[in-house]
């Protein structure tokens, strides 16, 4: 018996490693939260992507390359299932969300970008952030500025030690260490973007 239940739990314990070992960022509720973002939208349609289908080994080095830093943790495996939400005016796209997850300084963060057709950021958004101060971080003084923001602005931020900032201040001075988790997040989820959708791989326009 007990060598029957070391064998189950040694079994659920695999099952849960291969099943977490890729964590994606979806909308809570995209028929919401899709239209709330985009009033005038009729219709989206969602992409899920990965850097393993996509390009493998050599994109996954390109994307870390272009980040300024290693991928590191279940946030960042080759495999995440990266969602995209292409909205839709009649036949016509209007914009794109998009969403990472990435780590803060008391839990993950999810940190969503809403863009225009050409890959200019129209709103920024945390699906989640649980500090104390999270709701200054989730107001629209600080969100709008990321508004006409895009690739090009957050290229030459380095996000190991923070210098280059885009300009984007902190509402918080005890939150530094998430404020520079969200522009990580921010840039990561920009060169995903130019790779997934708009498809210009080593140009920052």
């Amino acid at each position: 018996m007990k060598k029957i239940l070391l064998l189950f739990f040694g079994l659920t314990l695999l099952f849960q490693t291969t099943t977490l070992g890729a964590v994606g960022c979806d909308l809570n509720d995209p028929d919401r939260d899709v239209k709330r973002f985009f009033p005038q939208m009729t219709n989206y349609r969602t992409e899920y992507l990965s850097i393993k289908t996509l390009g493998g080994e050599n994109l996954y080095l390109l994307i870390q390359q272009r980040y300024g830093d290693k991928f590191k943790g279940l946030y960042e495996t080759i495999d995440v299932p990266y969602t995209v939400y292409t909205v839709l005016k009649g036949k016509e796209i209007i914009g794109y969300i998009h969403g990472v997850n990435q780590k803060g300084k008391y839990g993950g963060l999810q940190v969503f970008l809403v863009f225009d057709p050409r890959g200019t950021i129209i709103r920024q958004y945390f699906q989640k952030m649980t500090a104390s101060y999270a709701g200054k971080f989730r107001s629209d003084s600080f969100s709008s500025q990321f508004i006409g923001l895009k690739l090009a602005d957050f290229i030459k931020y380095d996000v190991v030690t923070g210098k280059f900032p885009p300009k984007v201040k902190n509402p918080v001075p005890e939150g530094e260490d998430d404020f520079k988790a969200a522009l990580r997040g921010a840039k990561k989820n920009l060169i995903l973007m130019d790779i997934f959708v708009f498809n210009r791989q080593g140009r920052e326009k």
